[in-house]
């Protein structure tokens, strides 16, 4: 096998300047959110100097996807999705222009910036599964397990580069410039959507309210594959999710020093870049459920090897591999929803996706917190790590489906002509 078959496969960037632009809308609009991150938590403890509200930041974000979610995935299933995503992009914007204004002129108290913290994230809720139909309308089947390689390597990278970057904005003009250049980033990403033509369902709308709501959970209950991959996910972030236990690892075996913390919290961001990097083979070769289970239990299987670990540089090996299989598990299960799901259905699984996706490391990290106060930071991780590599045995024998490659679906006749529809002006 060749190095180039091997790195990611950049076709989308090439027959797609739709995805192109929408691409870098995305990363830049991330790159915003992360420097905004860094900004909150920083005001947040300053003006309180308390865990319990630092804490309620994540509360703030994660609620509003939870209990918005599912009705906003409903309503991306009856309307046109470049609408819906533009109108929730200027909502974010203008949240983010708020919390700079409150960021230059202070006196506004904590509940007031987690407020706005969460209506910012209730507009991301309604977002979230409009653009969840993007990569699958834009690019033929073929290239979509390529384009959400693209897209997952863009976030990595920017969670590598946006706190930092953040850290020394913040050192340099405060919290409000944080935020401004957090709103200004959402202009990319709305230029981008704009450019695109209607994205209305294809088939017959959602049903309104609860029903639409109940459609979508019966689809989920009944889809044996797209269940798999969202319980998959599930044992991945609920049982393992190990980043609250890192401080009280690095206590218990690496004499507490910063650095060696500081390291564990990126190293698994780097294993995701490097994994999203070399992701060209397995998004070419079309088995993705197989790709998800093996990624997922690797992460697993990691931790676990990662909990017995005394010596740091072994576990910083570690921490690089579980990251690079979490993204590989990432990307094929994205693929999976993104291949198996009917387009009439596709807001309401991705909402899915995203409650997974923002409650189970939640859900995770408090998992450890609590059995790492019972016991120690390293049973926490390595029942963790077994338990997760255990449920994925038991998801993968129960559900042969998933080792097998995907179905082809109809949505790639439809492909070409909005395509073509999409990049009338294309460079």
């Amino acid at each position: 096998m060749n190095l180039s078959h091997a790195l990611i496969d950049v076709r989308p960037l090439r027959t797609s300047p739709a995805f192109r632009r929408l691409l870098i809308g995305r990363t830049v609009s991330v790159l915003g959110g992360f420097m905004a991150m860094v900004a909150v938590m920083y005001q947040v403890w300053d003006m309180t100097h308390s865990t319990v509200w630092t804490g309620a930041v994540g509360l703030a974000q994660a609620l509003p996807m939870v209990v918005f979610g599912l009705f906003a995935g409903s309503w991306a299933d009856r309307g046109d999705r470049r609408r819906i995503f533009l109108v929730a992009t200027v909502g974010q914007a203008s949240c983010s222009l708020l919390l700079a204004v409150q960021g230059f002129l202070g006196h506004v108290p904590v509940a007031g910036v987690l407020a706005l913290l969460a209506v910012h994230s209730g507009f991301g809720a309604v977002g979230g599964p409009a653009s969840g139909v993007f990569v699958r309308r834009l690019l033929p089947k073929k290239e979509v397990a390529a384009g959400l390689a693209l897209n997952q390597i863009s976030f990595q990278a920017m969670m590598l580069l946006g706190p930092a970057l953040g850290g020394l904005v913040l050192g340099w003009a405060g919290v409000g410039v944080c935020y401004l250049l957090d709103a200004l980033s959402f202009a990319v990403a709305f230029y981008a959507a704009f450019r695109l033509p209607a994205l209305p369902p294809e088939g017959e709308p959602s049903r309104t309210g609860l029903h639409g709501v109940v459609d979508g959970l019966r689809f989920l209950a009944r889809h044996r594959v797209v269940r798999g991959a969202l319980i998959t996910d599930l044992a991945a972030t609920v049982l393992s999710m190990p980043m609250s236990l890192f401080p009280l690892v690095n206590a218990e075996r690496f004499g507490g020093n910063p650095r060696t913390l500081g390291l564990f919290l990126s190293a698994v961001a780097v294993g995701g870049v490097a994994g999203s990097t070399l992701s060209g083979s397995i998004t070419r070769w079309g088995r993705p459920g197989l790709v998800m289970l093996c990624g997922a239990g690797t992460w697993g299987a990691t931790l676990a090897l990662f909990g017995l670990t005394t010596d740091p540089w072994a576990g910083l090996a570690l921490l690089v591999l579980a990251g690079a299989a979490d993204t590989t598990s990432v990307i094929s299960r994205g693929t999976i929803v993104q291949t198996r799901t009917p387009d009439v259905l596709l807001g309401r699984v991705t909402a899915a996706e995203q409650i997974v996706g923002q409650a189970g490391p939640n859900l995770g990290n408090l998992r450890g917190g609590l059995v790492a106060g019972w016991t120690s930071g390293a049973t926490a991780l390595v029942s963790g790590g077994l338990l997760c590599l255990l449920a994925v045995v038991f998801v993968g024998s129960s559900t042969p489906e998933l080792r097998e490659g995907t179905s082809p679906d109809r949505h790639d006749d439809a492909a070409p002509q909005l395509r073509d529809a999409a990049t009338p002006d294309a460079p």
